[in-house]
C-alpha cells in the first residue's frame, strides 16, 4: 500500500471513530465539537503559515539577496509544475528546512542558516524537492482535516467523561446505560490516545509520499538521502530547542534532539527507514 492510499485509509479509520464516539454522546454533540474544531483549524489552514513564519523569526529573502537559493527552488517548481513560493530564512545554526501554506499559490519555504552551511548543492535540491512536494501534494490541506477529526474526537471524548461523571449521560437518561460509568471512562481516555496515533501515522506517510515525490522530482533520490543523514547528525549536535512543539511536524527532520522526549510521539518516521526506501528506489 503506498503511503498516499494510506494517508487517505487513515483518515477513513478517523472519520469512523469520529462517527462511532460521536453516536454514544448524540448526534448534536458530535456535529458542536466538529464545528468548534473545524472553526478553529480554519483559522490554522489560512493564518498558519504567516503564525509559524513570525514564531521561528523567518526573514523573506528576495532574489537579490540570494540568487543560486532562488535559482534552484526555482529549477525544482518548474519540475514540479508549482508556482515558486515565497523564500524566508531562519536566523538558526540547527539545519532544518519547511514548507507552509494552504496551497501552491499561498505557499511560503523556509530555510535554517544551518541547513545553507551544512548541505552541498545537490543535496540542498533533494531537501527543496521534498518540500516542494509537500506544497504539491497539499499536505497542508491534509493535515488540517486529520486535525480536524482528531480534535472533534477528543472533545466529544472529554463529553463522554464529563458525563460518566455526571451520570452517564444519554444511555443513562433511556434507561439503558449500555456502558458502565467506568468503562466510559475509559472510552473517553483512550480514543484521543488513538486518534493522536493515526494523525501522527498520517503525518508520518505524508513524509514519506514528500520524500519519493521529491525524489522523482529531481530524479535523484540519494541527494536526499544524503542530506537526511546530515540533518540527523546536525540535529542532533545542534537541536532547535527553541522551537515550539506544535510546528515539528512541518520541518523536513525532527528539529529536537533525538534524547528529547518529545521523540516519543514523534510525527516524523524514523531516519533509517526514510533512507533505506529512497536508496531502493535507486534510478
Amino acid at each position: 500500500m503506498s503511503a498516499r492510499i494510506r494517508s487517505y485509509f487513515l483518515l477513513g479509520v478517523l472519520s469512523v471513530i469520529l462517527i462511532y464516539v460521536g453516536s454514544l454522546f448524540g448526534r448534536e454533540g458530535m456535529f458542536v465539537a466538529f464545528f468548534i474544531a473545524l472553526t478553529m483549524n480554519l483559522l490554522s489552514y489560512f493564518a498558519g503559515d504567516k503564525i509559524v513564519l513570525a514564531m521561528t523569526r523567518a526573514v523573506k529573502v528576495s532574489e537579490d539577496q540570494m540568487p543560486w537559493l532562488h535559482n534552484i527552488v526555482s529549477e525544482v517548481c518548474v519540475a514540479a509544475r508549482v508556482p515558486k513560493p515565497n523564500i524566508y530564512i531562519i536566523p538558526s545554526q540547527s539545519p532544518n528546512a519547511f514548507a507552509t501554506g494552504r496551497d501552491p499559490y499561498h505557499s511560503s519555504v523556509a530555510f535554517t542558516q544551518g541547513i545553507l552551511d551544512l548541505l552541498d548543492e545537490n543535496e540542498l535540491k533533494g531537501v527543496i524537492a521534498h518540500e516542494i512536494s509537500h506544497i504539491k501534494n497539499r499536505d497542508i490541506l491534509i493535515a488540517t482535516i486529520s486535525a480536524t477529526i482528531a480534535s472533534a474526537i477528543m472533545m466529544i471524548a472529554r463529553m463522554i467523561q464529563f458525563a460518566a461523571m455526571f451520570g452517564g449521560g444519554r444511555d443513562s437518561e433511556r434507561g439503558g446505560n449500555i456502558f458502565s460509568v467506568f468503562a466510559m471512562l475509559a472510552f473517553a481516555i483512550l480514543m484521543p490516545i488513538v486518534a493522536t496515533m493515526i494523525n501522527l501515522a498520517i503525518s508520518r506517510n505524508r513524509e514519506y509520499l514528500a520524500d519519493e515525490t521529491g525524489a522523482k522530482l529531481i530524479h535523484n533520490p540519494f541527494a536526499l538521502a544524503k542530506a537526511l543523514r546530515k540533518l540527523a547528525m546536525g540535529v542532533s549536535a545542534v537541536p532547535m530547542n527553541e522551537v515550539n512543539p506544535s510546528t515539528s511536524h512541518l520541518f523536513v527532520v525532527n528539529p529536537f534532539s533525538s534524547k528529547s522526549f518529545l521523540t516519543l510521539f514523534s510525527t516524523h518516521p524514523p531516519i533509517e527507514e526514510r533512507i533505506k526506501r529512497l536508496e531502493r528506489m535507486g534510478f
